[in-house]
Order: C-alpha cells, then structure tokens, then sequence
C-alpha cells in the first residue's frame, strides 16, 4: 500500500542566515510541522544552490556549543570545513557527510573551506537535526566523517540513476551511518522520465526534499525545493522524474519521549536545559579556539 501524503509545500519566500556563510531555508520546525510530529527529526536547513562569491573572508559559523542531539551535514555542491572541542577537524566535499554525535555536549564551528572561499561557486547543503533518545544525551561526543565513496550505493535499472545509502535500509543495501534509532536517510539522483520504488517502515515519521529537478510522487506533483510530508499508512514510496531530480528521503521512528529544547539544547526537562547552560558556561564543553 502507497503511503499517503499528508502536505507538499514549497521553500520560505525568504531565507535565513546563519552565521554569514549559511543562506538556508528552514523546512522543519515550522509550516505547521512540529518537532514532534518528525521526531527524531527535530530540524531541516537546506541552503538551495547559491552563490557567495570568492573572498579572502572566510564565511562560516563561529564557535557554538550542542548538547543532546546529533547533527547529520550533506554536502551537494561546496565544500565545508569544520573543527571541534574534541580535537577532531577536517572538510565536507560534494557527495560526503558529517554525522556528528553532540551527546553529552561540544563546541563546534563550521566554515567555507579556504580554497573554495577564494574561488567561489555554487553552495549547496543542507543540515539536519537528529534527536536522541533520553537514555544516550550524555553519551561522549564523536562524529562519523562519512565520504562519498563509503556510501552504501543502489545503481537503479534501465540507467534511471542511483541510490547514496547515508543510514538505514534501501532494498538490501545498508548505508555506513550508525545511528542511536531506526533512521533511513537516502540521497536520491533520478534521471528524467525514470522512476523508482522502495519501502520505509509504516510507522515512521517520513518526508522528502526536493533539493532539485521535478518529480511526480504518489500520484502528486513535487516541484523544486519543495518538502512533501508522507502520513503513517502504507509503507510503498513511488517516484517518478519530470526533470533530473536529486532528493533527500528521510525516515525515522518517532522518539516518544518529552522534547524541550532551547538554542542549541535539545533535552527532555527544563531543568535538564538549565544544567545544560550551567555546564556550558562552566567549560565542560571543552575549549575551541
């Protein structure tokens, strides 16, 4: 049975800045969709293919802290560079991902790679927020560096495209993400006038971005950046390009546990939210410079 689909909606009418190297339109929270509602998913940024310009300044986002979720970066276009409160460092090209594990709580800062800065060029990415359950927010902070070549990969039939496997189960190829619950994200480039089917779990807060082309899903229309949020019956996804199409399936099972978050916190109390603050201004972060 096809899963239904709940809404499709387009992007913001204007995006927003963070830092000054990030143009993004916000998909979730927001547009009627909770936290809840696409739990463990508790945020999407996409900044849609953009241009900054070449510049000796380096734009990015100066040091900030996170505690109890994780951070999943996709890179389409562009190249980000980033650095941490655990010593860890290193840079985001096109086709790689960077899973990191905030848990118990890190600094962290995330820029335009140098040279990249200098040259200038299209700037495509988006950011996702993955939550985690109550039991592992103090787990140690780590991140899995995730390049283009370890993702688990589905060459589709007839030339109709390929399937980057990121986490979870598409058909019988499983993507490298470890993940703290059950989690599908797939990275999907479909030719135009080919299609494709798969199956995510009926119980799982399910949603698609188009991050570009066209494509027909369910029986509806999807245009470019547009964000279809699918409901909780059936499990069968079929999709259809108009145009060359990459799009970004996400799926995962919903978390059914409090969410409170504030900033850059995402815990399950408030009182766990002071803590947070208080262990941030205390420096058990770490430092970054």
């Amino acid at each position: 049975m096809k899963k239904s689909i709940e809404r499709i909606f387009q992007r913001p009418a204007q995006p927003g800045m963070v830092g000054d190297g990030f143009r993004v339109f916000n998909m979730i929270p927001g547009n009627g969709i909770s936290q809840k509602r696409m739990s463990p998913f508790l945020l999407l940024d996409f900044n849609a293919a953009f241009d900054f310009g070449p510049s000796d300044h380096i734009r990015g986002v100066d040091v900030h802290p996170h505690k109890g979720f994780e951070t999943v970066t996709i890179a389409y276009k562009g190249s980000v560079a980033h650095h941490d409160s655990s010593g860890n460092s290193g840079v985001i090209c096109p086709g790689d991902v960077q899973w990191m594990t905030a848990g118990a709580g890190i600094l962290h800062k995330e820029y335009h790679e140098e040279e990249f800065s200098k040259k200038g060029g299209l700037f495509e990415m988006v950011q996702l927020w993955v939550n985690l359950p109550a039991k592992d927010k103090s787990t140690e902070a780590h991140y899995q560096a995730i390049t283009a070549n370890q993702m688990g990969k589905v060459l589709l039939p007839d030339a109709a495209g390929v399937v980057n496997v990121i986490a979870g189960k598409f058909k019988d190829t499983v993507g490298p993400a470890s993940t703290y619950t059950s989690v599908n994200l797939f990275d999907i480039k479909l030719a135009e006038q080919h299609e494709t089917n798969f199956l995510v779990p009926q119980n799982h807060n399910t949603a698609m971005l188009v991050v570009n082309g066209e494509v027909e899903v369910n029986g509806e229309l999807a245009k470019e950046h547009s964000f279809v949020l699918f409901g909780h019956d059936g499990e069968e996804i079929s999709i259809k390009a108009h145009k060359n199409a990459v799009l970004l399936v996400l799926s995962g099972e919903p978390i059914d546990e409090p969410i409170v978050s504030y900033g850059p916190f995402v815990m399950n109390t408030q009182a766990e939210i002071y803590q947070a603050f208080e262990d941030f201004q205390a420096g058990k972060f770490g430092v970054l410079e």
